[in-house]
């Protein structure tokens, strides 16, 4: 059942694209369903990590598994999953998980709590992240409702840093209407606020090809912020510039159970050091 629920949902992320999710959600009567898209368009608070990787870089592949002495198995989730099964994930060697906790100033995940908390309780490090809609409001603005609403931080080794998910815009023009340099400022003004408010430098989750496209490929933050890239391939291929190796990769929409599965570059160990600072 699990494996069908996954091919299904991996269908509706396509057709999210497309403007054809009401008819897709039929074949999930039952299922949470994301807000249905209204006058042609998505509705806001609809998206989700990696909303626009398939559309426009395509998917070639899924790496093998890696000793767990290299890498450590993870995964993202919205309110596109609903209430998760958290034991199964753990049951499948899954560690740590992120899940959306906001998106611009105006929307929180209704399941936020069964995720975030959910994960932590059958034994994972989790952390939240936020949807950036950088035409709606500044990076300081969203950087502030982003942790007033889940996206803190603390030093337990059981939390992750926040991640600023930064990429193709579902409501309209990728790069948000703004040029590369505004768009740039943007990323800083959250970042910065976001290092204010917690202590601890935000993880940025983007793709290669939109970070070329709508920053100019800056390289400007990989020094601080570790870099969760997102290509759907057998590697990983090329980052973004700034940074000389990735945190985090998601790697596939297309999980057993949960679609979106990640790696950590670094062992269960390195995992906690990292969450910890």
């Amino acid at each position: 059942m699990r494996n069908s629920i996954s091919r299904i949902r991996g269908r509706s992320r396509r057709c999210l694209l497309t403007g054809t999710l009401t008819g897709l959600l039929l074949l999930v009567s039952g299922s949470p369903a994301a807000p249905e898209p209204t006058g042609g368009a998505l509705a806001r608070g609809s998206a989700y990590m990696g909303i626009g990787v398939l559309a426009h870089d395509g998917a070639s592949g899924t790496p093998p598994p890696p000793p767990r002495a290299s890498q450590t198995e993870g995964v993202d989730v919205s309110s596109h999953q609903g209430d998760v099964g958290w034991p199964a994930l753990w049951g499948d060697g899954i560690r740590w998980a992120y899940t959306k906790a906001t998106e611009g100033t105006y929307y929180t995940n209704p399941y936020f709590a069964q995720q975030y908390d959910g994960s932590y309780g059958s034994g994972m490090i989790r952390g939240a992240y936020h949807f950036a809609t950088p035409d709606t409001a500044g990076g300081a603005a969203q950087a502030d409702y982003f942790v007033a609403h889940g996206g803190g931080w603390s030093k337990d080794g059981k939390t992750l840093p926040g991640v600023l998910d930064i990429e193709w815009n579902p409501y309209g023009d990728a790069c948000y209407g703004k040029s590369r340099s505004a768009m740039v400022s943007w990323i800083r003004d959250f970042l910065n606020r976001y290092k204010s408010r917690t202590g601890r430098d935000a993880v940025i989750y983007t793709a290669t090809s939109w970070w070329t496209e709508c920053t100019g490929n800056h390289a400007g933050f990989g020094s601080a912020n570790p870099l969760w890239v997102a290509r759907y391939a057998s590697t990983v291929g090329t980052l973004p510039a700034g940074w000389s190796s990735y945190t985090m990769w998601q790697y596939t929409s297309t999980g057993k159970a949960v679609g979106d599965h990640d790696r950590f570059n670094g062992s269960q160990e390195k995992l906690e050091d990292f969450a910890r600072g």
